[in-house]
């Protein structure tokens, strides 16, 4: 082996986010030209690691980082993004950073135009500077053309497929004429197949050009394809450094995916029976118009009392069913309670219906922040059922009961141990563990006949998230509610679920009980579809 010094070395990497600790001890290295795909389930710490890489003011804001960073043998110590750029590193991004009004020409050169030379720059300085824009476009052409699509430099970015937007934020890095390492995370998430092999044979060119690559993808067969080599992380340590050339997409699978399966299936056991009753929800071609989790076609039953899951990765539009139900998100096809058609659309519908959602954005849609706990557990369900209300006069006059809301609210602050000073602490000054409980509370507070958590454990510490999932158990098992639980975790779904339907590309690809192997839902989270026959 050459003692060739490697481009980028990542030693013993550490984070830790308020307790919480989501890398330990990464270590990795890369060498110019190299491909390495890094793969893991959401939350398994792989977009943590390209923050402390990039210098993201996150990571700075949160306490650092332990570990070193070392390129070509030196350590740096990224004080932000921009030094990470001049450094050579280029990351392209999830969520695209383009401008919208202006061309694919604009976005790649930003902050990097060619200028020329004018009179006025003699009176007014470099400011003046005219924008050499024949320059500019034959510089936005080399770009892509060296990714070899068939893009047009003077397209609007508001004019683009998605595809396009993703090649531009691509070119933008290539063109950047320091750039040797280039990060792309979930590139291909939002490309068409054939889109994504233009990509892969691109990001390959740029490779054979000495530009080391880190991939990120959920989709395992493109990181055989592309990659060199891999690392699976999971809970926030490398469990596993492999080439390509020697795994295939199942062994990766199965590295990704946790084998505390054995475990869920013993505690499964000792369950009691518990009655399931009749079909009691059931969509006909659901889609739902959700960004970023595009519900397409699902047709799915949820029977009385059970917990059915939602799994499945992220962007696939396990997130969109909940919401478009809910009324949400546009959402068309059919929707049926006990039989009866709910209206879609329209969020006061499901609620009186019945039907209560825990809502994944908590900020957004779960919490009135600036009100205290005591009105964010009840409102909902004082406006929906007139709960926590004093009538007179056959109900010509209503006023609050607030003892019964100090009352509830005090009941549940109790049985979640939701951590604050008190019903009346604002919910704004509570940690994101203690707003979750709140929305669930929120919830169960309406006491409803079906309910909808979304993510409930997100962004919550270990013992948050068994007393969250031990409360939706009870709330099952005592009071019959029946439940639809989306998360992102499939380990957290077999732990409490019944049924698990998982979701690829906004339709459902299988469902299996809670109790078959990891790896089964694993190829069912990469589109390999079940056989008809084997569902329910």
């Amino acid at each position: 082996m050459s003692m060739e010094i490697p481009l980028l070395k990542m030693e013993n990497i550490g984070k830790e986010y308020f307790g919480n600790r989501v890398l330990q001890g990464v270590t990795f290295s890369l060498r110019p030209g190299e491909i390495m795909g890094l793969v893991g389930e959401n939350g398994a710490g792989k977009s943590t690691l390209m923050n402390i890489l990039f210098g993201m003011p996150v990571i700075q804001e949160t306490g650092g980082y332990e570990g070193k960073i070392i390129i070509d043998g030196q350590e740096v110590h990224f004080k932000d993004p921009l030094d990470a750029l001049e450094a050579g590193i280029g990351m392209v991004h999830q969520e695209f950073s383009l401008i919208p009004g202006f061309t694919a020409t604009e976005n790649i050169l930003l902050n990097r135009e060619s200028v020329k030379y004018n009179a006025l720059v003699e009176v007014f300085g470099e400011r003046l500077m005219t924008l050499n824009r024949p320059d500019m476009r034959s510089r936005a052409e080399k770009a892509i053309k060296t990714l070899g699509v068939d893009l047009s430099p003077e397209t609007l970015i508001s004019e683009m497929p998605v595809g396009h937007k993703q090649f531009t934020e691509i070119a933008r890095e290539i063109d950047r004429r320091k750039t040797r390492l280039l990060v792309l995370d979930e590139p291909t998430a939002v490309l068409a197949e054939s889109e994504a092999t233009v990509l892969i044979s691109a990001l390959k060119t740029l490779s054979k050009q000495g530009i080391a690559i880190i991939f990120i993808s959920h989709r395992l067969q493109e990181i055989i394809d592309l990659c060199d080599k891999l690392i699976v992380l999971r809970d926030g340590r490398v469990i596993q450094e492999a080439y390509t050339k020697d795994t295939n997409v199942r062994q990766i699978a199965s590295w990704m995916v946790d084998r505390k399966g054995d475990k869920a299936e013993e505690e499964k056991a000792e369950k009691t029976e518990k009655k399931i009753g009749d079909v009691i929800l059931r969509t006909e071609h659901l889609w739902v118009d959700m960004p970023g989790e595009t519900v397409r076609d699902v047709s799915i039953e949820v029977r009385q009392g059970e917990i059915l899951g939602f799994g499945g990765l992220a962007g696939q539009g396990k997130v969109g069913i909940s919401n478009g139900i809910m009324g949400l998100y546009a959402a068309g096809g059919k929707v049926f309670l006990r039989g009866k058609e709910i209206k879609l659309n329209d969020p006061d519908a499901s609620l009186k219906e019945g039907m209560a959602f825990v809502s994944e954005d908590r900020r957004g849609v779960g919490l009135l922040l600036e009100e205290g706990i005591d009105w964010n557990i009840t409102f909902t369900a004082m406006q929906v059922q007139e709960k926590f209300i004093k009538k007179l006069l056959g109900g010509l006059v209503k006023w609050r009961d607030d003892k019964a809301v100090d009352e509830c609210t005090r009941e549940y602050i109790k049985s979640l141990e939701i951590r604050c000073t008190g019903p009346n602490q604002r919910a704004i000054e509570l940690s994101g563990g203690n707003q979750q409980k709140v929305c669930l509370a929120k919830a169960f507070a309406v006491n409803p006949e079906i309910l909808f958590v979304s993510e409930p454990t997100r962004g919550i510490d270990v013992g948050a998230k068994k007393l969250v999932l031990d409360t939706l158990r009870k709330v099952n098992e005592e009071d019959g509610t029946t439940i639809i639980m989306t998360s992102s975790e499939l380990e957290e779904l077999r732990s409490i679920c019944d049924r698990i339907a998982i979701i690829n590309e906004g339709k459902v690809s299988g469902i299996l009980p809670a109790s078959a192997p990891a790896e089964e839902f694993g190829l069912l989270m990469l589109g390999h579809v079940e056989e008809p026959a084997a569902v329910n």
